[in-house]
């Protein structure tokens, strides 16, 4: 147990690389009172496609990096490392690490909000090939919303072309056309598509070019935001350790120059970052 336990700190916020920004973006709009630290382990990216093992102990590395630096919230803002790491944590490491703090992830919130946005029941998610090969969409659905119809599909190239600069290119067109006619030719019934990856918020001009009109795109940031907000309402005792000075300040486990500029481009304002080493 922490000897520090109730000193107060800001709330972490952790993703593989830059993608989580698009959701600490809308969690500051949301609640800007709160201080944030995002840590992004961006020399390890994309976590994607690695296997179950490296992401759980990747995330864990991140996860106790943030509770030493004050941190007694952290949101995984990453739907691999939600898919992969997040109930192993939850189960078996918090209780030893320090069971007085919190990891919570953003699969959960999202499916909680299907029933309201779906008025079919067929939803299509659309995300890393980690986060579609775990399941997680098609079991978290299942216990909700057992009647829905899940379709999950991945999208390998679409996060490269966000991390190249190239999702207002012509080339990502090609790319996002394939991969949406692709989902829907399986399921022509599909009224609504979750962006289950961070990084796709970037490409949300060319996927609502590309699909069908009628179905609705969902992206997490402001369902994630509004969870956040509810949950710090219902768990005051959570509440009252997060510092509330409203800043933000960012570490990455890459160049800190790189990704001072590519965060800037997801955050839509200036950033300073510091370099961390796990």
């Amino acid at each position: 147990m922490n000897e520090c336990n109730h000193i107060k700190g800001p709330i972490g916020v952790f993703d593989s690389g830059y993608g989580g920004l698009t959701i600490l973006r809308d969690v500051r709009r949301v609640l800007p009172e709160y201080d944030y630290l995002y840590l992004g382990d961006n020399a390890r990216a994309p976590y994607g496609n690695r296997s179950f093992e490296l992401v759980y102990r990747f995330t864990l590395e991140s996860v106790k990096a943030l509770f030493e630096r004050g941190c007694s919230l952290v949101i995984l803002a990453c739907n691999t490392a939600s898919a992969k790491a997040l109930r192993t944590i939850q189960q078996r490491d918090l209780p030893l690490l320090d069971p007085s703090r919190r990891v919570l992830g953003i699969i959960r919130p999202t499916v909680e909000r299907l029933d309201e946005l779906s008025p079919r029941g067929h939803v299509g998610i659309m995300g890393t090939r980690g986060t579609i090969n775990s399941q997680s969409y098609d079991i978290e659905t299942a216990k909700l919303h057992p009647s829905f119809t899940v379709t999950g599909h991945a999208c390998p190239m679409w996060v490269p072309l966000v991390e190249n600069g190239e999702a207002a290119g012509a080339g990502a067109d090609y790319f996002v056309k394939q991969e949406l006619d692709s989902l829907m030719s399986r399921d022509p019934l599909i009224d609504t598509i979750v962006l289950a990856c961070t990084h796709y918020p970037l490409l949300l001009e060319k996927i609502s070019r590309y699909t069908p009109q009628g179905v609705r795109i969902v992206t997490q940031g402001e369902i994630v935001a509004h969870s956040l907000a509810d949950y710090l309402v219902r768990h005051p005792e959570i509440a009252s350790r997060c510092s509330t000075g409203g800043t933000a300040s960012y570490l990455t486990t890459e160049s800190a120059d790189r990704f001072t500029d590519m965060a800037s481009l997801f955050m839509g304002e200036p950033v300073t970052a510091s370099h961390i080493e796990l």
